[in-house]
């Protein structure tokens, strides 16, 4: 199953410095899962002032538990980045 998550980060004053220490273990992560086929696409979600505040994934788990099971231990989470986080079913659209 495909899935859309939109996260977005704290609005707190060390939100930004929150992301920036564990931005490094997120995106070794994010290359296994690429590596896998877990990952499709991604990025940071930014401001008006392309300052990071948040993110944006589409990835492919064989169910939605094993897709939870994997984000509770995503270091965005783990170390307090992502605190809003919307998770939709999807599916990508082919284009011939």
């Amino acid at each position: 199953m495909q899935f859309l998550i939109i996260a977005k980060d704290g609005t707190d004053k060390e939100a930004l410095d929150r992301r920036m220490k564990v931005r490094k273990p997120h995106l070794e992560g994010v290359r296994k899962m690429r590596a896998q086929g877990e990952f499709i696409e991604g990025g940071a979600i930014l401001d008006d002032e392309g300052k990071m505040i948040g993110s944006c994934m589409i990835v492919e788990f064989y169910s939605r538990e094993t897709m939870e099971a994997w984000l509770r231990n995503d270091p965005y989470v783990t170390a307090d980045v992502w605190r809003e986080i919307n998770i939709h079913p999807f599916k990508v659209a082919t284009v011939n």
